[in-house]
């Protein structure tokens, strides 16, 4: 019972060591990813120009950019406790092994004591001829031969057993080992850290400075930003109206019903792609191909950095490289496609009664009334070459005329 129990034990703690070195290599896959994402930064931070109307761009990629580093440098801290603990669970599985090897030990040298004192092969002989009958003499030649095979068992063990050590004891120093790079790789990051927060102060006692070309950037901004709204909003009115006059009509095979008073009156196909759209929510992609980095955030809210400066936004910026696509999150119909200053050409998909925006792009591969499907690109985002240099997707999410936050949605 004591063995099946040690044994028992010794099975939970390779379990455990696997989990913890499972657990190791998911950290280090965010950390991997986490670095991409400063190398993309990096990057655009080089792409994009240091003029005026800009500065604001720039500094939010450096935020961007020092998130990431704090990131990885969490994730270094989470790897080198997991670490610390494998080397804790191996330490207690040696120290077990070590126990039950020096029992095989004791045993072992018990029992070569023994045959020792029965001067071996004929006290074996006189064991066996001074049974009473000849059936015990079997029995006692059967308990010899066993004898025999278990002492042979217990050395093989005791050799297996040593084995097992020494590689624990391997597998312990790679630990150590893998633990000092971890260590060295950490501060190599808080270096990097500290240099980066140096620059965004330095971007930000240079933006301070020109806070009155910042303002009236922000300010041109947010007009064309409504702008842009009241075009959206122009072109959801149209199609609940459209809708609305087709469900009057009886136009169509299909009858049409909104979900809500006012809303757009979808057909039962609408109905089941808007359901289906909802239950994707944290599931859908992003709506650009290749890498990227989020560099404005939906809502209204103050700058992080700079004060007295307020951000408006009725979706999410996503900047990434020259001559990326934009892509359809979720199958459905191109609705619009209409022109804004400062945003170029927009499209809007409709997913039942949900919408996405696609804005700021260069070249359209759709037309209105096309379906289209998960993934599909839409169209070139434009990448400014006289003035930024940078090339930014602005994407929005409605449900009828409701503005949605869309990094939830997003996978």
């Amino acid at each position: 019972m004591k063995y099946t129990l040690l044994t028992l034990f010794l099975l939970l703690t390779f379990a455990v060591c696997g989990q913890k070195s499972a657990r190791i290599k998911e950290l280090e896959t965010q950390r991997n990813k986490a670095l991409a994402d400063i190398e993309l930064t990096n990057k655009l931070l080089e792409e994009t120009s240091r003029s005026a109307q800009n500065s604001l761009n720039r500094l939010n990629l450096l935020s961007q950019q020092i998130l990431s580093r704090k990131k990885i440098i969490n994730l270094l801290n989470e790897e080198v406790k997991a670490i610390d603990k494998e080397m804790t669970d191996i330490n207690q599985h040696i120290s077990s092994l070590e126990k039950e090897l020096q029992g095989k030990k004791d045993n072992y040298a018990k029992s070569v004591q023994g045959l020792y004192k029965r001067h071996n092969s004929q006290d074996k002989l006189l064991f066996i001829l001074s049974a009473d009958n000849f059936t015990q003499s079997l029995r006692r030649i059967r308990y010899l031969q066993e004898y025999s095979a278990w002492q042979k068992r217990q050395a093989k063990e005791i050799i297996v057993k040593q084995e097992e050590i020494n590689r624990e004891k391997e597998e312990l120093e790679k630990r150590r080992t893998g633990k000092q790079t971890l260590l060295a790789e950490r501060e190599s990051e808080n270096k990097k850290l500290s240099s980066e927060e140096a620059t965004q102060k330095t971007e930000v006692q240079q933006l301070t400075k020109k806070q009155k070309e910042l303002q009236a950037d922000l300010k041109k901004k947010r007009q064309q930003a409504q702008n842009l709204n009241q075009q959206i909003e122009k072109q959801i009115a149209a199609e609940i109206a459209r809708a609305e006059a087709e469900k009057k009509k009886g136009k169509g095979t299909e009858q049409r019903t909104a979900d809500s008073k006012g809303g757009y009156a979808m057909t039962k196909a609408e109905k089941q792609l808007s359901d289906n759209f909802a239950s994707n929510r944290g599931k859908l992609p992003f709506p650009v191909t290749g890498r990227y980095t989020i560099v404005s955030t939906f809502g209204e809210h103050a700058h992080p950095q700079l004060k007295n400066v307020r951000v408006y936004n009725n979706g999410i910026d996503i900047q990434t490289t020259p001559g990326t696509d934009a892509r359809a999150v979720f199958n459905g119909e191109v609705t619009s496609i209409f022109v804004v200053p400062g945003y170029n050409t927009s499209v809007i998909i409709r997913h039942g009664n949900y919408l996405t925006v696609y804005s700021n792009l260069s070249e359209v591969y759709v037309k209105k009334g096309d379906k289209v499907a998960t993934q599909q690109a839409i169209g070139k985002i434009f990448t400014d070459t006289q003035d930024s240099n940078s090339t930014i997707l602005h994407f929005e999410l409605r449900k009828e005329k409701e503005k949605l936050n869309p990094r939830p949605w997003l996978d």
